[in-house]
């Protein structure tokens, strides 16, 4: 298991995922469509070049999701209990297909669950960050995590 159980974070605690992932045409497509999102900026090559970004600009929604994706397996995987929720998210930067994306997770609140004594809350901070090394998300992740031994 990959994952960290809630007793074994620390406040500060880094990581730079090492999973990366290009961004395609058909990840853009698929996300958008399935999530009946019509805005043309994800959908109509026409209207994406007559706009201020000249090109098809991949949709928030998948980039917050694939951000989230990528930083799992090095921080929830098999001791989530739940993510309690997404706070402060921003994207600073556009996201267009071809773009490679890698993450970064920073512990930033850690706290014992009032409610489960088996688990605790981490709060991360979670950054998405393209080949140029711009930052194109941004959000705070809020897990009940399991201590070790909790079930």
């Amino acid at each position: 298991m990959a994952g960290r159980h809630f007793d074994k974070w620390q406040m500060g605690d880094r990581i730079e995922h090492e999973i990366r992932r290009t961004v395609t045409e058909t990840d853009n497509l698929l996300f958008t469509t399935m999530t009946h999102n019509p805005q043309p900026l994800h959908l109509d090559l026409e209207a994406a070049k007559a706009s201020e970004f000249g090109q098809i600009l991949v949709n928030g929604t998948f980039t917050f999701s694939l951000m989230v994706g990528l930083s799992v397996g090095d921080t929830t995987l098999g001791t989530l209990v739940a993510n309690l929720g997404y706070d402060k998210l921003v994207m600073p930067k556009p996201v267009f297909i071809g773009d490679t994306l890698h993450a970064t997770s920073e512990v930033v609140g850690l706290r014992e669950s009032k409610s489960r004594p088996d688990a605790g809350i981490v709060t991360f901070v979670h950054e998405a960050i393209n080949q140029r090394g711009e930052v194109v998300c941004r959000c705070e992740r809020s897990a009940l995590l399991k201590k070790r031994g909790g079930s």
